[in-house]
């Protein structure tokens, strides 16, 4: 009957929008009324939703009972971490992996590295590629698609597992009580406003210096070359007089770094530290895994900008079917080794119980409409899309098939004691990324890597980074 008044109502548009050039006429709102009832129900539950959140009202009792809390293969963790008001997600999951994998090695107790050090050096970081970009851009008009992308994305507190990668091999790790959090660092939003502000006016005024610069270049030849380069090194001196004072605002934000410390009667640098503690090749010991129907399996693609550190690695990935990827997860989790994963986790998540089910809402029955879009295409109308990593440490496998898994997440002691276990359902619709150690990854993976990636621009639907 639904799909009758559907057709019917779009046969009466038709003829209608022919003579309004789209707009909407009396008769086209006449017909498009129809679609409400008013019949005792529909009133119940108009009465119901303007007084009761959506997701509450949605919740479905058929599935309200709590999942299996046993899972036949589990990675050791202890301890339980928490972002706060902060979109530092990639940072907490890529450290609570190595905590993990030190934990398994030391027999650990409830151990954290310090994210507050990391994310210093990685907002340091951030603020050098946004202004290095805009001197390597300095040509392109303002109004062009990369520089106006540029000055709308500055400097964030989110990421991914690359940028941990990164900034660990370069500035090593401090135990958390070297360098605890601080207010700022649980809640970023407002150094983020000032910062991005602050990296803006420079990025603008490094534009305008070249724009002087240039104004009387000589034409030709040697001396052409000349100027541009004086110029250039002109526009690297005031970039290294601008970081100085982002450097400024970060050390009265989160404080200063340590360049040495104690541990265990000894003192070491955070590299020295990072080496002793784990020491193995961050940066090149790792795959990168993504699930994205919208684009051709067993490709490698590579996404502009979508690095932490200007001379590090963009995000570079492999694209594979969700059961490729579901495999190597099982491999690992075997193994006793945890994984950086990120995934859509708003969609259907309870909250509470800690539980990512599709069977927790029921919003078709609430609203009386169908949702038939599929994985590829919430991604391509932007509808779905990797929002928040969390470090994948169990599977429970019947048959050898998994029908759940578990993630330890960073939102404090909420949910599952701290963790968020997800259908196998739920995990093919919104798992996107994981990262995996290169000895879990079968040999045919391992020759995509060999192919020239496929760069993708930094406004590309996978940039978004975890929050």
């Amino acid at each position: 009957m639904k799909r009758l008044l559907t057709l019917a109502l779009a046969l009466l548009c038709v003829g209608a929008a022919a003579q309004n050039n789209g707009g909407l006429t009396p008769e086209m709102l006449s017909a498009i009324s129809k679609g409400w009832q008013g019949t005792p129900a529909d009133k119940a539950l108009r009465n119901a939703i303007g007084q009761t959140p959506l997701n509450t009202l949605a919740i479905n009792a058929e599935s309200a009972a709590m999942p299996g809390t046993e899972f036949s293969d589990r990675v050791r963790t202890k301890g339980i971490t928490d972002q706060k008001s902060s979109g530092r997600c990639w940072l907490f999951t890529g450290l609570n992996v190595l905590r993990a994998a030190a934990i398994e090695k030391y027999d650990l107790g409830e151990f954290q590295f310090s994210q507050n050090y990391c994310f210093f050096w990685d907002q340091l970081e951030k603020s050098n590629l946004f202004l290095q970009a805009i001197i390597d851009t300095r040509a392109l008009p303002l109004d062009s698609r990369e520089v106006d992308w540029l000055f709308q994305h500055p400097i964030g507190d989110g990421g991914t597992f690359t940028g941990v990668a990164n900034l660990v091999t370069k500035y090593g790790l401090v135990p958390a009580d070297v360098m605890p959090e601080t207010a700022v660092a649980n809640s970023t939003a407002q150094m983020r406003v000032h910062l991005s502000n602050l990296l803006r006016q420079d990025g603008l005024r490094l534009r305008d210096m070249y724009e002087q610069g240039m104004l009387n270049a000589p034409r030709g030849g040697g001396r052409a070359k000349k100027h541009a380069d004086e110029v250039l090194a002109l526009l690297e001196k005031e970039k290294l007089s601008m970081l100085a004072d982002v450097y400024h605002v970060l050390a009265l934000c989160l404080g200063v770094p340590p360049t040495e410390f104690e541990w265990k009667g000894k003192v070491v640098t955070p590299v020295q530290f990072y080496q002793d503690m784990l020491g193995y090749d961050l940066e090149n010991n790792y795959v990168m895994l993504m699930n994205d129907p919208s684009r051709e399996y067993g490709k490698v693609y590579e996404i502009q900008y979508d690095r932490h550190v200007y001379d590090g690695q963009n995000w570079l990935y492999v694209n594979l079917p969700v059961e490729r990827i579901k495999e190597m997860a099982v491999a690992s989790i075997k193994a006793g080794v945890a994984m950086y994963f990120s995934c859509d986790v708003g969609k259907f998540l309870d909250r509470k119980r800690g539980v990512a089910d599709l069977n927790n809402f029921d919003y078709e029955s609430l609203l009386g409409v169908e949702f038939t879009m599929d994985k590829k295409q919430r991604i391509q109308t932007h509808s779905s899309g990797s929002s928040h990593a969390m470090t994948l440490i169990a599977v429970d496998l019947k048959e050898g098939k998994p029908v759940k898994w578990m993630v330890e997440n960073s939102w404090g002691n909420t949910g599952y004691k701290g963790n968020v276990i997800m259908t196998d359902e739920w995990f093919d619709e919104y798992m996107f990324r994981l990262v995996v150690e290169k000895c879990f990854v079968p040999a045919d993976v391992m020759a995509m890597l060999a192919q020239e990636p496929i760069l993708l621009p930094a406004w590309d639907p996978m940039f978004l980074p975890e929050e």
